[in-house]
């Protein structure tokens, strides 16, 4: 029986002027779909880019238990496909792409550098304290990774339940 290795969808790698990004945990906000909008204007377009974790490896070789299982993968496909929607119906050109990696913030500084965008959008991290610590904040390092080449990095604030933003 031959071996059939999975294939992962081609990329887009067309040029965008926005990156509406996430780095797997949640879905997009609203308020970051809209700000990514306004952000390309009608013109513009935006691409809209989730990650899907690979947790590591085991002796050095990737293990089928450590990447994202179908679950996950169609749970990101549904993010990446709800925003695609919202921004079409704003009336903005978007595509989508959920890209697996171990390390998010790679990742997206290198999408959006290969995209060609001038504004990357990301939400808040909600984590705190030794949580957040631990598991860092993807919006910080992304505008670290991305300082020297012009890319600006748009983090938007989260929200607590009574809809005031958290300090």
């Amino acid at each position: 029986m031959p071996f059939h290795r999975r294939r992962w969808d081609p990329q887009p790698t067309g040029h965008c002027d926005v990156v509406l990004a996430s780095d797997g945990r949640r879905d997009f906000s609203t308020r970051a779909v809209a700000q990514a909008a306004a952000l390309a204007g009608s013109g513009g377009t935006v691409a809209v880019v989730t990650i899907a974790r690979i947790y590591g490896t085991q002796f050095g070789l990737p293990h089928p238990g450590l990447l994202p299982s179908k679950q996950e993968l169609v749970e990101r496909r549904g993010w990446v496909e709800g925003a695609v929607r919202e921004l079409k119906r704003k009336g903005v050109a978007a595509d989508g792409q959920v890209a697996a990696t171990r390390k998010a913030t790679k990742k997206l500084a290198s999408v959006a550098r290969g995209r060609g965008a001038r504004v990357v959008v990301i939400d808040e991290t909600t984590a705190t304290g030794a949580r957040r610590m631990v598991e860092g904040d993807v919006g910080a390092d992304l505008r670290r990774k991305l300082r020297k080449t012009g890319i600006e990095v748009e983090v938007i604030p989260a929200a607590t339940a009574s809809g005031k933003k958290k300090r």
